[in-house]
């Protein structure tokens, strides 16, 4: 939390940002944990996030672009297809579109995760977000937390080492999905990617650097 909320200061800001800054510091927790699952079944997966049964205390900053969880998405791997139901601010959308296209660079890099052996694999999208992803090919399902996927098994982990944001599992169940948990996301304006990023550009179009940065987040 503290790197995200550093990149926000500017000098038009600092006079009061900087204050905040440094109380945020002082009293709150390095890093912000949510929760989420990933059921998957029959070529299909569905991420969604887990409410928080605790209040937040992080105050002024509890509610930044990229620190909370926006997206509930169903995917299609057999059609390369997703819908997407994804809040922003008060507004919510229902995105209907293609799999983000991901050119991976595959790794001998390994590592553990939820008792997996995971392979690394690199990648760049949006044209500046690194990415670094751990998928295991002891799960044969191409899917992914978020929007990531594409990879030769499931994948596992995720770091976005630049924007301070990573994703992991804790555990992997092997047991029945039921339709209740493969519910396809139905409410929001329907767009597509580019129709949400132009609506959010026009929206944003004068909140200066903080726009880039919402932006980022609200279309990982």
């Amino acid at each position: 939390m503290p790197a995200i909320i550093k990149k926000l200061i500017n000098k038009d800001n600092e006079s009061y940002l900087t204050t905040a800054y440094e109380d945020f510091k002082k009293n709150q927790p390095q890093f912000k944990v949510l929760k989420s699952t990933l059921n998957f079944a029959d070529g299909k997966t569905l991420f969604a996030p887990v409410e928080e049964t605790t209040v937040p205390s992080n105050g002024f900053f509890n509610d930044l672009p990229g620190t909370t969880q926006n997206n509930v998405i169903y995917t299609d791997l057999a059609t390369s297809s997703s819908i997407t139901q994804k809040k922003v601010f008060e507004e919510t959308f229902l995105v209907k579109d293609s799999t983000r296209k991901i050119t991976w660079k595959i790794t001998s890099e390994t590592k553990d995760i939820a008792g997996y052996t995971c392979r690394r694999a690199n990648a760049l999208i949006m044209d500046s977000v690194y990415v670094v992803a751990f998928y295991t090919d002891q799960i044969a399902v191409s899917g992914g937390p978020e929007s990531f996927s594409g990879l030769p098994g499931m994948i596992l982990g995720v770091a976005l080492p630049h924007d301070n944001i990573t994703w992991f599992a804790t555990s992997v169940a092997d047991k029945p999905i039921s339709a209740a948990l493969m519910k396809v996301p139905v409410k929001g304006k329907v767009k597509t990617n580019k129709e949400l990023k132009a609506t959010l550009t026009s929206v944003m179009k004068n909140w200066g650097e903080y726009a880039q940065m919402a932006l980022k987040a609200f279309m990982l």
